[in-house]
């Protein structure tokens, strides 16, 4: 029992960092204390539940750390996707990859037996995706961050079995951005992506081809998928063995899938399209250099002008888009990309030819929350809550059966989202809402700090911090949404809100 006290101590005085980090929070009274340090009081079984729980959590006090990359390998640039008979053709399906040399490692792919291509779409366009699923279970495909009407959304409602086809036809209605697709299958999300599901889409626009901003893709504009894995003795992926109820973290870091991979840059500004595609981890970039770069974009489109900035971090399922300029590095610079530890993520090589390096536009977009959206009531209140397999929204775990809130197609509404810190402090929650692109109103009753005043489809939500968003549906349907940490998604902290 005193073991079982000591562990729970060490909980409550640690910081937690990662996907898992704590705030300083207590419990809000006497009662809620005792209830959550009195072990003597409760059943065999549930003791034991705790004690697995606290020990998942933690593995997010310490997260393994990650590899620094030894340059060894080109990164990997993902093939563009082109439409074949009017439809862009998508198929789900298992193989083997030699992320190793030498040894083929059981993987998933889009396309592909590893992640997935580029989509590329244009806003007006008539789309079709014929998605295919060529697994031996059921997938669906969920297009995280597209305005799309609820039945093409992909959520746990819409299954594809093995050796199923469905088309999901729409009109893209939407500013330019970097999207992505993954699997959103009910409880088995976090395998899913952790096995290879995730691919990335670019949505563009008359705006964003007028900018004069690096698109030359694959040469000056580059997607970035970051993903840390753990691989078994034999260089697998055992994701059972890994598990982690309260996010999966791995000691590898794989870059578009790419091992200790290098990317080679002309000495021009390049455009960077930066991806979290990990199940927990959180990723804080930053150049080795200490050299400031550019954001552009967030989630859902572009800023309203070139931010610069010495580093930025992503929670699952966030995306950013940077500039960095290359024109003022050697060529035997040594420069990379580093995480927050100063683990090396990405080194880059930059060849010797000067390239373009026109200056950026000072204007990219017209964003803004307007007088009438800030002087909105709240309509929808959502409470965060717990860690491993007890959490929650609003008390409440997921259920397919059960419609939590419903909106007015094309009307905007205020959602107040509050991360209620638990007796251990709690935990980051990477919110997301699909099938639209929100707007952050206030952050603790405060303007958003500059980097967030774009629009977002996920934010970042810390212990005891709420949270209001502006948030309006183009689409009718039923759409998700839940905290992006995958497992904790898998775990039921999901709601579901139907648009009529």
């Amino acid at each position: 029992m005193k073991s079982k006290f000591w562990i729970f101590s060490l909980l409550i005085s640690t910081v937690m960092i990662g996907g898992c980090s704590a705030g300083d929070a207590q419990p809000e009274n006497e009662s809620e204390k005792n209830q959550a340090m009195d072990h003597t009081k409760m059943k065999p079984e549930q003791k034991m539940g705790d004690m697995e729980e606290m020990e998942g959590h933690m593995n997010h006090v310490n997260p393994p750390a990650l590899n620094d990359s030894t340059e060894e390998n080109e990164l990997a640039v993902p093939p563009l996707l082109e439409p074949k008979d009017g439809s862009y053709p998508i198929t789900a399906q298992q193989g083997t990859t030699e992320i190793f040399e030498g040894i083929q490692t059981e993987t998933y792919g889009y396309n592909g037996s590893f992640l997935g291509p580029v989509i590329r779409i244009k806003r007006g366009d008539a789309v079709t995706f014929k998605t295919r699923n060529g697994l031996t279970e059921p997938t669906t495909f969920h297009w995280h961050g597209l305005d799309i009407p609820g039945k093409g959304d992909g959520g746990p409602h819409q299954i594809i079995e093995p050796g199923e086809t469905k088309y999901v036809k729409f009109t893209v209605n939407q500013e330019a951005s970097t999207l992505w697709f993954h699997p959103h299958q009910k409880g088995i999300t976090a395998e899913q992506v952790y096995k290879g599901l995730a691919g990335l889409i670019y949505v563009e626009d008359e705006n964003s081809q007028k900018l004069g901003l690096p698109d030359h893709y694959g040469v000056n504009d580059f997607p970035l998928v970051f993903q840390d894995r753990q691989f078994d003795d034999k260089n697998q992926l055992n994701f059972k063995a890994v598990h982690n109820d309260d996010g999966t973290i791995g000691n590898t870091l794989l870059v578009n899938g790419t091992l200790n991979p290098k990317l080679t840059v002309g000495a021009e500004k390049v455009r960077l399209r930066l991806l979290n595609g990990s199940n927990a981890r959180n990723y804080t970039f930053k150049l080795n250099t200490g050299d400031s770069f550019q954001q552009i974009a967030t989630d859902g489109g572009f800023l309203n002008e070139p931010l610069e900035m010495s580093e930025i971090t992503l929670t699952p399922g966030e995306r950013a888009e940077i500039i960095v300029d290359f024109s003022r590095q050697k060529s035997d610079s040594d420069i990379a990309l580093l995480n927050e530890e100063d683990t090396i993520l990405l080194p880059f090589k930059v060849k010797k030819e000067q390239t373009n390096s026109a200056e950026l536009p000072e204007s990219l977009n017209d964003y803004k929350v307007t007088d009438e959206e800030r002087s909105l009531s709240v309509s929808k209140r959502l409470e965060l809550f717990g860690m491993g397999k007890h959490v929650t929204i609003n008390k409440k775990q997921f259920d397919m059966n059960r419609i939590d809130f419903t909106q007015k197609q094309g009307e905007t509404e205020i959602w107040e989202v509050y991360n209620k810190p638990d007796p251990m402090g709690g935990m980051i929650h990477p919110f997301h809402i699909h099938g639209t692109q929100f707007k952050i109103v206030s952050i603790d009753g405060e303007d958003p700090p500059e980097i967030l005043q774009g629009w977002k489809d996920t934010v970042a939500i810390e212990p005891g911090q709420t949270v209001k968003l502006a948030v309006k549906f183009k689409n009718k349907g039923i759409y998700m949404y839940h905290c992006h940490l995958l497992e904790h998604e898998d775990n039921g902290m999901m709601g579901q809100v139907e648009v009529n």
